[in-house]
């Protein structure tokens, strides 16, 4: 008897998301732009990559690669040549492949081919999003560093008919913006978020403690190994919108939602909470506290360690038992470092976040004020300090201080955090925001910042802080894998989106850089410096009108005088640009030197540009952080001056 015909190979799986929708519209023209599609790039990709179409089922592909690298590279090209395609088309008219990758030992049947590992493929591919790529972890650890990084965790899945847990790892790519991310498969890892909790007191002001509580909780879950939890941006999201239990669920792709209220009065205060699986509703837990504002700590740690205990026994089916609880208390613990001690301060320090939230001058100021008044009644709360040096960070980076002034408050607050407690994530991430933005230390930077993933691994911010350092350092697709991995934990988050948008941008991927910008828009119509970037983008894809449009709709006037100077001026309009610079450097000179330099740069006037860079390096400008990236700074990179300026910032190769 023969014996069948094995290889090892890449198994390549697609199909058109939608297509029964698609083809219910308009069934001669989907065919007809599926095939247009197949003649001009996929095949040709294909063919580039050596790879083998196996066979075709309706809208489906089935290939296979002699390279796991290669089946990769050719799948990313495709789908960044379809998100081109797709550029100007209509959402529900647009067509997007999902795309699964595995390796397996394949059976051949005459040109067809069988096995497990084709299988896996064909349900990868069904959890992977419109546009978007999903692999096999043993695909993913085949994978150069710079490739692999671009892919967020999964954690492990069970797939239907697949008899073992798949460790599985998904690729976001263009086209996976205009809507929410379908539900993945049930997950493995224990996944929550934490909502905002009703504030049932009779004073609506109480409202900062409710919040307060439900922040430091989920703060408290992210620091836990194995637990993936959303970020606060997305879960906060859902405040006072009614939601249920399994629309949070679905949106911000999690397992189980911790929800709660708090009532106030006086000192007195009664927490009830409740720990609910998405699938079915049901309350994992609940509890209810009739405590004094001083039992407040107490009461944290309780909840925090029932939960970590519940999700652990319920979804992993671990033992709840002495042990597991001594482990519970353990973490805890060690998440809660940095803490009060003293209930008051507590208070304060609660009130001074819900104000630093805002994210304006006015309050800012307030939010420093209440963190003095904590910091007085307990001087060793490491928490406080940190959270100081984020706001005078803030003021510096937004220039409501002087960037000396500011950095030099952060770093001294920092630096008393990490003093009181080493191991705190929050002042290893402030301590790492001054050494790239002020100090342009760069190794430093990177050591601070992952010290602070290490001790934090669920903090999707520090993750966008990570993407940024590696943008600065011209590491471009790291930056994109790590603000991607940001947005799997973090979903509804506008900075996020506005990151992605910039680095992508930065990468010449102009058509999923608009995307990114127009996602974050529908997440924050009125966030500040994104309309700037989207009109910029446009105009790099030759749409002035469109992109003069989006520019004048930017509500922070620097950032609009900024890129109306630069649309003004690529258009012909000399007399609006050189009226929009004028008052730029009338208003601004002090605080958007750098930008300033950009605009000589696009404008070829090199000599301005190089003496407004000097400019912000004796500024001390944060915006040079960007210097290295930047595609309007390429003007100036055959002038000796610009290495130079690189090898004195430490951004040289």
């Amino acid at each position: 008897m023969a014996r069948d015909q094995r290889r090892l190979v890449a198994i390549v799986s697609a199909d058109v998301a939608g297509y029964s929708r698609l083809m219910g519209r308009d069934d001669s023209a989907v065919l007809a732009a599926l095939k247009a599609h197949r003649r001009e790039l996929i095949d040709p990709k294909i063919a580039e990559y050596a790879g083998r179409i196996v066979k075709t089922i309706g809208d489906g592909l089935l290939l296979e690669f002699p390279s796991v690298v290669d089946a990769v590279r050719c799948a990313i090209e495709v789908q960044r040549g379809m998100a081109d395609r797709n550029a100007g088309v209509p959402g529900d008219q647009r067509i997007e492949f999902r795309v699964g990758i595995n390796i397996g030992d394949i059976i051949i049947d005459d040109d067809d081919i069988h096995g497990d590992g084709v299988n896996v493929a064909a349900r990868l591919q069904a959890s992977a999003e419109p546009g978007g790529l999903c692999i096999s972890a043993v695909v993913r650890d085949q994978l150069q560093e710079e490739l692999r990084n671009e892919f967020a965790d999964m954690g492990e899945q069970l797939f239907k008919n697949i008899d073992r847990p798949i460790r599985a790892y998904r690729r976001a790519l263009a086209g996976t913006f205009a809507g929410a991310t379908p539900p993945l498969q049930r997950r493995i890892t224990p996944s929550i978020a934490v909502l905002p909790f009703v504030n049932r007191s009779h004073d609506e002001e109480d409202e900062y403690f409710s919040d307060g509580l439900a922040d430091e909780l989920l703060n408290v879950l992210a620091k836990i190994r194995g637990l993936q939890v959303a970020a606060r941006s997305s879960a906060f999201t859902f405040k006072g919108k009614g939601a249920t239990v399994a629309e949070v669920g679905r949106t911000l792709n999690v397992a189980t939602v911790l929800e709660g209220s708090v009532r106030k009065a006086g000192n007195r205060m009664r927490i009830s909470v409740q720990l609910v699986n998405v699938t079915d509703g049901y309350h994992l837990w609940s509890e209810s506290y009739d405590r004094t504002l001083e039992d407040i700590f107490a009461v944290q740690d309780d909840i925090a360690q029932s939960v970590v205990r519940e999700l652990r026994s319920r979804l992993l089916s671990e033992a709840d038992d002495a042990g597991a609880a001594a482990e519970a208390t353990t973490q805890v613990a060690a998440a809660m470092k940095g803490r009060a001690t003293d209930a008051e301060a507590h208070r304060l320090y609660l009130q001074a976040r819900h104000f630093l939230a805002r994210n304006n001058r006015e309050d800012q100021a307030k939010a420093i004020e209440y963190l003095k008044q904590a910091l007085d009644r307990d001087p060793k709360f490491a928490l406080a300090w940190a959270e100081l040096s984020l706001a005078y960070s803030n003021e510096a980076a937004l220039g409501w201080a002087s960037v000396v002034t500011g950095y030099g408050r952060a770093r001294e607050a920092a630096a008393r955090a990490l003093a009181l407690e080493p191991e705190l994530a929050e002042a290893h991430a402030q301590m790492a925001l001054i050494q790239r933005n002020y100090d342009w230390d760069w190794r430093g930077a990177e050591a601070s910042f992952g010290r602070a993933l290490e001790l934090a691994p669920g903090n999707a911010v520090v993750l966008r802080q990570v993407g940024r350092l590696a943008a600065s350092l011209g590491r471009l697709d790291e930056a994109i894998g790590l603000y991607r991995r940001a947005i799997e934990q973090d979903p509804l988050s506008a900075a996020a989106y506005a990151s992605l948008g910039l680095a992508l941008d930065e990468a010449d991927r102009l058509a999923e850089a608009e995307q990114a910008y127009r996602k974050a828009l529908e997440l924050a119509p009125q966030r500040t410096l994104v309309h700037a970037g989207l009109g910029l983008n446009l105009l790099a894809q030759g749409r002035g009108d469109e992109a003069l449009d989006e520019a004048q709709r930017e509500p922070e006037l620097w950032r609009r005088l900024w890129a109306l100077t630069i649309i003004h001026h690529a258009s012909g309009r000399g007399g609006e640009a050189d009226a929009a610079l004028d008052e730029l450097i009338a208003k601004h000179a002090e605080d958007a030197a750098f930008q300033i330099a950009i605009v000589y740069a696009t404008r070829g006037e090199m000599d301005f540009a190089f003496e407004w860079l000097e400019r912000a390096y004796l500024q001390r400008d944060t915006g040079l952080s960007q210097m290295k990236p930047s595609q309007l700074l390429r003007p100036l990179h055959a002038d000796p001056r610009w290495n130079a300026l690189l090898r004195k910032m430490g951004l040289a190769d």
